[in-house]
């Protein structure tokens, strides 16, 4: 049986003390497992990014890490909090947040630095991560000057250096060409193969397919709702449409009334 990386038990959090954002979830994630996180917007999937990243607490139950409770007071702990840092990294939806250095280059070599990765060695992987995501291009421009496909492929950049051995992203395709997302879906997909775990949460159902073999849906109440293979979540329409992530779109033409499905992503007319 696969390492359990990650362990969710009735886990509650809530902004402020007062606005609710997960409410009872449970959840077990195994080394290797290429799992979604759908919902509209709202539903908790950011936040239990942020929680399985050690960034918030529950403030009941608990999150384990590799066979250690993620605990406030243990991210102080430098040592403790070096070894999950090298083990999980979190790619956010607002690349921005990551991006913080004069150039390209140095916001790729950030991480490794800061873990004591020899400098020889943070030059070889940014060349590296640089050819795997396109972007060599870019190592000299200045971040903040990016477009923000350009800035997501950094931010990944940036995490990929690490050489993690969870990847979360977070609303990965979201606003991006779809070029773009080809390049994120080619990466989430081949970063699975060679045996890392990846946990995307997203609404766009179109990648769905692609990037994940387990979903779990979470509803208006901020916790799941179900859970299940890919094909199954996505084959319930009615699953789909009371959790918002489908609609029925009506229209008449030859004075016929017409009903199509769209998902969220795609347009109207």
């Amino acid at each position: 049986m696969s390492e359990t990386v990650f362990e969710v038990k009735d886990v509650h959090f809530s902004y402020l003390g007062k606005f609710p954002a997960l409410c009872g979830v449970d959840m077990t994630i195994r080394s290797g497992e290429k799992i979604a996180i759908i919902g509209a917007n709202g539903t908790g999937k950011s936040t239990l990014l942020q929680l399985l990243d050690g960034l918030i607490f529950p403030d009941c139950g608990h999150v384990t890490a590799f066979g250690e409770r993620l605990l406030e007071h243990s991210q102080g702990d430098e040592k403790a909090a070096h070894r999950f840092r090298k083990r999980v990294g979190l790619v956010f939806q607002n690349a921005d947040i990551q991006l913080f250095c004069p150039s390209v280059r140095e916001d790729i070599a950030f991480g490794p630095l800061q873990f004591g990765v020899a400098e020889q060695e943070v030059k070889r992987r940014t060349l590296e991560v640089a050819q795997v995501l396109d972007i060599q291009h870019l190592l000299d421009r200045v971040p903040h000057q990016l477009s923000i496909g350009e800035k997501r492929r950094v931010a990944i950049a940036s995490v990929l250096a690490i050489d993690p051995d969870v990847y979360l992203f977070d609303e990965p395709t979201a606003g991006l060409d779809p070029l773009t997302v080809r390049h994120i879906i080619d990466f989430i997909v081949n970063a699975n193969q060679q045996g890392k775990t990846i946990i995307t949460a997203t609404h766009d159902l179109h990648i769905i397919g692609e990037i994940a073999d387990t979903v779990y849906v979470f509803g208006r109440n901020k916790s799941i709702v179900r859970g299940g293979s890919s094909e199954s979540v996505l084959n319930d329409n009615a699953l789909l449409e009371a959790n918002n992530l489908i609609h029925m779109h009506r229209h008449h033409h030859d004075d016929k009334e017409h009903v199509h499905q769209h998902l969220p992503m795609e347009p109207h007319d």
